[in-house]
């Protein structure tokens, strides 16, 4: 499957190259929403605040 040919990752509709890798425009701020929210993560180890400002 190229990626011309793959839906739209939200609602499965065709993709349109305007909004690639989405169908729209609602799709595409849909997915940044997604994001926003925490509702997508990148796997990785839990880190607690302290580790990341850097006090020990």
């Amino acid at each position: 499957m190229t990626a011309a040919s793959r839906p739209c990752p939200i609602c499965r509709a065709p993709r349109i190259e305007q909004f690639a890798p989405f169908c729209s425009q609602r799709c595409r701020d849909r997915d940044l929403a997604r994001w926003f929210s925490d509702s997508y993560a990148v796997p990785g180890e839990p880190v607690s605040p302290d580790d990341l400002a850097g006090k020990d």
